[in-house]
């Protein structure tokens, strides 16, 4: 098992059992939530084909000066970030290629200088192991150009790939990797994470690792959420998310929800919405995250998916669901 991995054990073991083999499939699709362990997984496999966990995992892109350099890029002019492609290698043979800019995509540039490095020899060993996090945010020429790599790769390459939603990526890439699903973690996986770190307010903690922000994190003001930066309005559609999830979760009693903070307030509403509005305001939400990275008008999105999900609301009152959100 890789060590200090949480969620998941038994797709964990699994790969762990394959890394130490070497029968890691040469190109893996790990898919799931945000914030669930993906590229902490890609690492954990990356370190038992390389060796150097220590390297590696300075590739984090949660650790500060990651994402200092993150952010610092996106203040650069874009014809700086295409000369100067993002990506980050601490061990030789391991390399990841991270979103980058303001709308942090994955770019051609990115993808044109994978399939220059791909070509070159492990500097030891006998494998090389590449990680492109966050797939699903590359624009159509970058995934093709990706495509490429896929089709043809060298034989001492392994390539992990992240999305959130697999079906978000080009048919043709799917098609060419072996896809692993990650559910999120449970309070309980949580609880066991939060012990072992000795983290401050672990219970606050777990609330906003499950998405659980009080409802007026969600939208005190259209204005305010909508001026926001692309990724700070992420958060709040994902806290929709986990709200849509709960009430599914309710309405067929599937135990515990990522909200117990705010049970009363979603039984309520469970009682009182269909399956196809959920099915539905899913739906609306996705087309709106995907939308995110378009140069739009986010306030008049806004706007618009909650009057789609009021005018769609189920023998409910428009004021209360617009309170919710």
């Amino acid at each position: 098992m890789f060590e200090n991995f949480y969620g998941n054990q038994r797709l964990a073991g699994a790969l762990a059992r394959l890394t130490a083999r070497d029968q890691v499939p040469q190109t893996i699709l790990l898919a799931g939530p945000q914030g669930v362990g993906k590229a902490t997984l890609a690492r954990r496999i990356a370190a038992g084909l390389l060796g150097g966990r220590e390297k590696i995992e300075q590739d984090d892109l949660n650790l500060p000066h990651n994402l200092a350099l993150a952010e610092e890029r996106e203040k650069w002019p874009a014809e700086r970030r295409s000369e100067e492609p993002l990506f980050f290698a601490s061990h030789p043979d391991f390399v990841t290629f991270p979103p980058d800019g303001p709308l942090r995509q994955i770019s051609i540039q990115q993808m044109r200088l994978l399939k220059e490095r791909a070509r070159f020899k492990p500097s030891r060993g006998n494998r090389r192991v590449f990680l492109v996090d966050h797939l699903d945010r590359a624009n159509e020429q970058a995934a093709n150009s990706l495509l490429k790599t896929l089709e043809e790769p060298p034989d001492h390459l392994v390539l992990v790939l992240t999305a959130e939603n697999a079906h978000d990526l080009l048919p043709t890439i799917r098609s060419r990797s072996i896809c692993f699903q990650l559910a999120p973690l449970s309070l309980e996986e949580m609880r066991s994470l939060v012990s072992s770190r000795a983290l401050e307010q672990p219970e606050r903690r777990i609330l906003l690792a499950a998405g659980a922000a009080p409802f007026s994190a969600w939208l005190e003001h259209s204005e305010a959420v909508a001026s926001a930066r692309e990724d700070k309005l992420e958060a709040y559609l994902k806290v929709l998310y986990g709200l849509l999830a709960d009430l599914l979760s309710i309405r067929h009693a599937r135990g515990e929800i990522r909200h117990p903070e705010s049970r009363d307030e979603i039984e309520r509403l469970a009682a009182r919405v269909s399956f196809e509005w959920l099915r539905s305001a899913a739906g609306k939400v996705d087309a709106l995250v995907g939308l995110l990275r378009r140069n739009i008008q986010k306030t008049i999105a806004l706007d618009a998916l909650i009057l789609e999900l009021r005018d769609r609301f189920s023998c409910g009152t428009p004021g209360h669901v617009l309170s919710m959100e």
